[in-house]
């Protein structure tokens, strides 16, 4: 390994480079800046930059590692392919990358799938957590695994053909997927099944959300109605997902962004990192990412039966501004609840050193 001896507060003077690059990719990822090259560039900058350190970072295991450049050949040259030729719907972006199309929604403000700008660095941070597990596998050459590389090259054709980008989003991860197999085999790909999973999280969904997140908001408000007509609010009156006072001079809609795909899937995001970090039990895991609905749910409830005792004892306009400004109570609820139940299922769990840990995919 290398000299320590250049090491800052533990970190080389690269990866606080590193940090100054992804902090200018997220500045740049602002909806102000659409539209023009910078931004996805810088971000794919990142993205590559968050490769190559933690390579240098897991240094020792880099080097035991066989395969790699003929895995990263032809992993750059399907990085490629998805660049040059990735999208057809120049329609809605006027770009043939794949990764400048979800750049874009993903920057959007009229979506709300921001979150998806963190899983590529969480993916690297959990590769290089599963570092000694995936080294200990039995790497070689894997030809079956071209099945999985094929599969994904014709997700990406009919995706192309048909103008369906979600398909050749679908078709980039598994044929990367597959790569890893072809250059490290089955048992790599076993071992790295959970990593690769999380990129789900970073499909865009855009309106697919609106079968899950409707019943969603409905539910929501139903909830709010029968707790206001208890004594919070007496004469609240529900309209579909719309709440209003009995003279219909104040409302309370039970948005999209409040209750659904944003603080849904983030969520359920985080609880399958946190199932899947710290605990074993297939139980234990499995409460974790079940526990993101009701979380969700609740932390709405919570936030508008808030907003409407604001109103009633401040007046219209207060109830207002705690609707527009403090849709953060939602998801800083239920993050505290996700912590309340990680503590109690962490309760007779046995605990071993992060870097001992081999965890089931």
């Amino acid at each position: 390994m290398t000299n320590k001896k250049f090491q800052i507060y533990g970190f080389w003077p690269h990866e606080l480079g590193f940090a100054a690059l992804l902090a200018a990719a997220f500045y740049y990822s602002d909806a102000q800046f659409r539209g023009g090259p910078l931004p996805v560039i810088l971000f794919g900058a990142a993205v590559a930059a968050g490769v190559a350190v933690l390579a240098y970072r897991c240094l020792d295991e880099w080097r035991a590692l066989p395969n790699r450049f003929f895995f990263f050949l032809l992993a750059g040259a399907w990085v490629a392919l998805f660049v040059w030729l990735g999208n057809s719907t120049f329609g809605y972006k006027d770009s043939a990358s794949l990764f400048s199309w979800m750049f874009d929604i993903y920057t959007s403000p009229l979506a709300d799938e921001q979150h998806a700008l963190l899983i590529p660095f969480i993916v690297l941070a959990l590769f290089w957590w599963k570092r000694a597990e995936l080294l200990a596998q039995p790497a070689r050459l894997w030809w079956p695994a071209l099945g999985w590389f094929g599969l994904g090259l014709l997700a990406h054709l009919v995706g192309y053909l048909i103008q369906q980008p979600r398909l050749s989003v679908i078709g980039f991860l598994v044929g990367l997927y597959g790569l890893t197999g072809l250059a490290w085999g089955k048992h790599w790909m076993k071992a790295s099944l959970f990593p690769f999973f999380l990129f789900a999280f970073s499909m865009p969904v855009g309106e697919l959300a609106g079968p899950i997140t409707f019943p969603l908001r409905l539910l929501v408000s139903r909830i709010v109605e029968i707790i206001a007509h208890l004594g919070l609010s007496p004469d609240l009156i529900r309209e579909g997902t719309q709440l209003f006072d009995a003279q219909h001079t104040f409302g309370y809609e039970v948005a999209v962004a409040c209750s659904g795909i944003r603080s849904l899937v983030a969520l359920l995001a985080l609880t399958t990192i946190y199932g899947f970090v710290n605990f074993k039990t297939p139980w234990k895991r499995a409460v974790m990412i079940l526990s993101a609905l009701p979380l969700a749910i609740f932390g709405n409830v919570l936030r508008l039966c808030f907003t409407i005792t604001v109103a009633e004892l401040f007046g219209q306009s207060a109830g207002k501004a705690v609707e527009t400004n403090a849709g953060f109570i939602t998801f800083a609820v239920a993050i505290a609840c996700v912590f309340v139940i990680a503590r109690w299922l962490e309760k007779g769990e046995v605990k071993t050193p992060v870097e001992n840990l081999t965890p089931n995919a």
